[in-house]
């Protein structure tokens, strides 16, 4: 019982912290250029992930060529790349859209895991998954007949963005450390703000000089990189061993429903039919994809309740078990 209420807590904790970050970019969007933003979002995060590396105790040196290698990955795809792309698309769309958009990762990373993992197959489910995704994406960006407007332009680096993430994932996998997680983020978190001061300092939309650290901002900042980065980062590992990556990856789809809703009470966006119904075409995109394992997880959960017989601490209401 109370394993199960510490995994609960943590997910919706997760949940929550992800779900609002979208609504602090938007926030700190008035004030910061949206890759410089990132960049140092990622500056504090690197330092207080680095500082609870040391306090921890854990190895913080790189010692082997897979270390560096997927530092060089991680940095470059899942904070680099990824980041750049979530900040300056969400630049153009609300903060509900862009959260949905993200939902998309788990959809498209099997198609890198196809064509860069051996043991990966394209199966019916994954290509009919896959597909659905993609519908969804086209259903949310709703194109203009008459060219290019900003909702596309939005919706299109936001794609990129969820493709880089799955890509960076993808190659990940490919490789071996045997540094701590914990150290690797930190590493990962350094040199991907290097690459986004490095990526703000070229693009010809970015100003430091526009630039405005107002109380609001410097907030935004601070929430994004401790509470949103550090802490959703050592949430997420915790209930990575605790629960699965099935049921971990479902956070993807409880994020983006905080976010719009927190999106609509406090800075009054707009919910419009087109985002839920893309959202919704994405959800099944994901279940199809992963009903397989989705099954197994929830036969395991039936086996296990059974196993544990009706005892003082199980209540069954209509066929759903709940615990004292």
């Amino acid at each position: 019982m109370r394993g199960l209420s510490r995994t609960s807590t943590l997910f919706a904790l997760l949940a929550t912290v992800w779900g609002t970050s979208f609504l602090a970019i938007e926030v700190g969007l008035s004030d910061l250029p949206p890759v410089l933003f990132a960049a140092l979002r990622f500056d504090v995060a690197a330092a207080v992930l680095f500082a609870y590396v040391v306090v921890a105790g854990y190895e913080w040196r790189p010692a082997r060529w897979a270390d560096w290698a997927l530092i060089a990955i991680g940095g470059t795809f899942l904070i680099g790349a990824h980041y750049a792309l979530l900040f300056v698309g969400q630049s153009y769309v609300t903060s509900g859209i862009a959260a949905v958009m993200m939902s998309l990762t788990p959809v498209v990373t099997p198609a890198f895991a196809i064509w860069l993992l051996p043991r990966e197959r394209l199966t019916l489910p994954t290509a009919v998954g896959i597909l659905l995704g993609l519908v969804g994406v086209a259903i949310i960006a709703r194109p203009d007949p008459a060219g290019l407007d900003g909702q596309i332009v939005g919706v299109a680096l936001l794609f990129l963005s969820a493709t880089s993430f799955a890509l960076g994932s993808v190659l990940a996998l490919r490789i071996r450390s045997t540094m701590s997680l914990v150290s690797l983020q930190a590493w990962m978190m350094l040199v991907g703000a290097i690459a986004l001061h490095l990526t703000s300092l070229v693009h010809p939309a970015e100003s430091v000089a526009a630039a405005t650290f107002s109380p609001t901002a410097l907030a935004a900042l601070v929430y994004l990189s401790v509470a949103a980065t550090v802490g959703g980062f050592l949430c997420y590992f915790e209930l990575l061993e605790a629960a699965g990556p099935v049921q971990v990856s479902l956070v993807n789809y409880v994020t983006p429903m905080i976010a719009v809703l927190v999106g609509v009470a406090a800075l009054g966006e707009p919910l419009t039919e087109a985002t839920l119904v893309g959202f919704g075409v994405i959800l099944v995109g994901f279940l199809v994809i992963k009903w397989g394992a989705v099954r197994w997880r929830l036969r395991r959960l039936s086996d296990h309740h059974r196993e544990r017989g009706l005892g003082e601490d199980v209540v069954v209401v209509a066929g759903q078990f709940y615990y004292r």
